[in-house]
């Protein structure tokens, strides 16, 4: 690796200075993630019956039709690096709900609202896409549900509640 993680924690904080992450940083993890959208794999990041059981009751939605891609799997700040990027961290590659990673990557980002909306206007066209949805669902559900067990989810939650409220 040539650039450290772009931050200690999978959580942004404000004190988490991202104004040195270069617009071919963001390019270069466009380009990653749709590289890795298209290898083939039989391994999966989140089941499709878990989708149908838990999405709806944690976010009160009920998801139709799934788009599978495969997905780094545990994107967020800590498996980043900058300036130069890098993805760390690959055991949980596996197929997910299209846009899963970056709806990860965004919901991580909340506590800092402007990188928050960086990374969702970044990505609006697969987030605002109704299978980008259902990977958003996905994700926020997975924080919510995990949260009474894991203190950096604990510390999202109120936050995605609020997101969840918004979408």
């Amino acid at each position: 690796m040539t650039s450290p993680p772009v931050a200690k924690s999978p959580v942004l904080h404000p004190r988490h200075h991202l104004a040195d992450l270069p617009d071919s940083w963001w390019q270069s993890l466009h380009q990653a993630l749709a590289h890795l959208a298209r290898v083939r794999t039989d391994r999966q990041a989140v089941r499709e019956q878990y989708i149908r059981r838990r999405v709806p009751e944690f976010t009160g939605v009920t998801p139709g039709g799934i788009t599978w891609a495969t997905a780094h799997g545990d994107l967020h700040w800590a498996n980043l690096t900058g300036p130069q990027l890098t993805l760390l961290d690959w055991e949980s590659w596996e197929a997910a709900p299209l846009g899963y990673d970056v709806a990860h990557l965004y919901l991580h980002s909340l506590p800092v609202p402007d990188v928050a909306e960086r990374v969702r206007k970044e990505f609006a066209r697969v987030l605002d896409s109704p299978a980008g949805r259902i990977g958003e669902l996905t994700a926020c559900t997975e924080i919510l549900q995990a949260a009474p067990r894991v203190p950096f989810y604990a510390e999202l939650a109120g936050g995605v509640r609020q997101h969840l409220s918004r979408l």
